[in-house]
């Protein structure tokens, strides 16, 4: 490799993307484990998958009597934070959840590109790529088109500045468990809604230990 064009080759637009999503992974393996007490084991995974199975992210194990939990990070769609949209009438984003490559499903006698809600235990994700627009010819990152929907935030976060919306987007993490998003034929949605405040589905890291609790099997 070309070391002279190592930067040009990590901001490929085909490897960029893959960049991100590894990162996302480890760090939210490492908020995991900082938010957890003791009694839980977080293992960021680094496999590669048979064909036909999911690229589990990290693992979360119950110490006390050794049930895992499957858990996979997803991406905040790039620049869907809106306080108001066509399915949501709340300040909301959504998650990007489909699979790269479609899939025959015999089962359904169907093709379709859908996460089987059955193959994850719990699904996270952040608000940060909600409030950054596309594609740019510019170098970096770039708020969305929508001052009243970041002034929002900001009021919502009770910052002032955009570095301060920025640091408070990075910390949001939200999660779920798939099944209480599920569509009727058990598929997950490609673009699951996160409400901002109040879902029924998804919840923050100060719910996360109570949540797992609630699923472990006595």
């Amino acid at each position: 490799m070309p070391k002279e064009r190592l930067i040009d080759i990590l901001e490929d637009q085909k490897v960029l993307p893959m960049i991100r999503g590894k990162a996302m992974e480890f760090m939210g393996a490492k908020i995991l484990d900082e938010t957890l007490a003791r009694d839980w084991i977080v293992v960021n995974l680094n496999l590669n998958p048979a064909p036909g199975t999911n690229d589990e992210d990290i693992s979360i194990t119950y110490r006390r009597n050794g049930q895992r939990f499957r858990t996979e990070t997803k991406s905040a769609t790039r620049g869907s934070f809106k306080l108001k949209g066509n399915n949501c009438k709340l300040p909301h984003f959504t998650v990007k959840c489909n699979k790269s490559r479609k899939t025959d499903d015999k089962k359904r006698g169907v093709t379709h590109d859908h996460f089987e809600a059955s193959k994850f235990d719990l699904l996270i994700c952040n608000l940060s790529n909600a409030i950054f627009r596309g594609r740019e010819p510019a170098r970096g990152l770039h708020f969305i088109e929508a001052p009243e929907a970041l002034e929002w935030l900001k009021e919502f976060y009770k910052v002032s500045t955009d570095e301060g919306l920025r640091a408070k987007a990075y910390d949001d993490w939200r999660m779920c468990f798939p099944g209480d998003i599920a569509l009727d034929n058990g598929l997950l949605p490609n673009a699951p809604i996160v409400q901002i405040e109040n879902d029924p589905n998804w919840f923050g890291l100060d719910q996360l230990e109570d949540r797992l609790l609630s699923k472990i099997s006595r």
